[in-house]
């Protein structure tokens, strides 16, 4: 490989991992008893290129066994695959290599929670942030972490961080809006989902999350919008078909809520959410107000 070439593909290995770790890094979607938790990542890729790309990754650390960006990098090629043990596997080597890289640190921690090793993901957020104080994206993982973990106040504190280091990241203002609603806040909620929205509004996340906001604070109109926009982005979101369909029942809708409460259904059998819904607006005795 001639050095120009070498040059050129290490440039490109910094678009890749920016990429992957944007990617990664995405927000915990809204949790409630309709569904499991889930996390963004990078979509499964259909076409062969991740495993050829993962491919020219290898080939660039046989020529450069100790540069850490190349382990980096295929770290999060292995991560987009899916394969969060190998991913996990380049992760380290990074840091061995470079035990002040902040990005694979997250990186690592990123691929950790993808496994359910919240508490090692929660260390790795930490060694990110004592490497580079000032690396952003650490502060929403480790904020997602804690969330998930009840520690609410350090939740915030560092997604304040965040959005102070961050302020175009819709990522940060969506996690935050998380923590608020989760604290009962939900005007405050709905203001930080409001700008996750204005900085990205092809997600669903957000809008399904500000739906629950809505309804808490019994504006069910706007919040029927929200999921009709989530559902644009995502149609098979089973969580987002309930919540309508919970607007709809709010709202002394039964047809649409029964409708939604069907769909949702159709898609996750065991939604909670919709099976009890369509027990009170199909005559069932259920209370929507338990």
């Amino acid at each position: 490989m001639t050095s120009l070439s070498l040059a050129g593909r290490k440039a490109g290995l910094v678009a890749v991992v920016a990429l992957a770790a944007a990617a990664l890094a995405g927000c915990e979607t809204v949790g409630s008893a309709a569904g499991p938790k889930q996390y963004a990542v990078l979509e499964t890729d259909a076409t062969g290129a991740t495993n050829v790309n993962i491919a020219s990754l290898s080939e660039v650390i046989q020529r450069n066994p100790n540069d850490a960006s190349a382990y980096n990098t295929r770290g999060a090629a292995y991560a987009r695959a899916g394969q969060f043990g190998e991913a996990i596997t380049d992760f380290t080597k990074a840091v061995q290599i470079d035990p002040n890289s902040a990005s694979a640190f997250n990186n690592r921690a990123l691929a950790y929670r993808q496994t359910g090793r919240n508490d090692a993901a929660l260390q790795d957020f930490s060694k990110a942030i004592s490497a580079d104080p000032n690396y952003g994206p650490a502060y929403i993982g480790r904020a997602n972490v804690l969330r998930a973990q009840g520690d609410l106040d350090g939740a915030l504190n560092d997604l304040n961080m965040a959005i102070r280091m961050l302020p175009e990241s819709a990522e940060a203002y969506h996690a935050r809006g998380l923590v608020r609603q989760k604290q009962g806040q939900n005007q405050q909620a709905i203001a930080d989902f409001d700008a996750a929205i204005d900085r990205n509004p092809f997600v669903s996340a957000p809008y399904a999350a500000r739906g629950q906001s809505l309804i808490a604070t019994n504006q069910y109109d706007k919040a029927i919008e929200d999921y009709n926009a989530a559902l644009n982005v995502n149609n098979k979101d089973a969580t987002s078909w309930a919540y309508r369909g919970l607007a709809y029942e709010k709202s002394n809708r039964k047809k649409e809520a029964a409708e939604s409460y069907q769909r949702a259904a159709q898609i996750e059998p065991g939604n909670a959410i919709a099976k009890q819904g369509l027990g009170r607006v199909q005559g069932g005795v259920g209370s929507l107000f338990n």
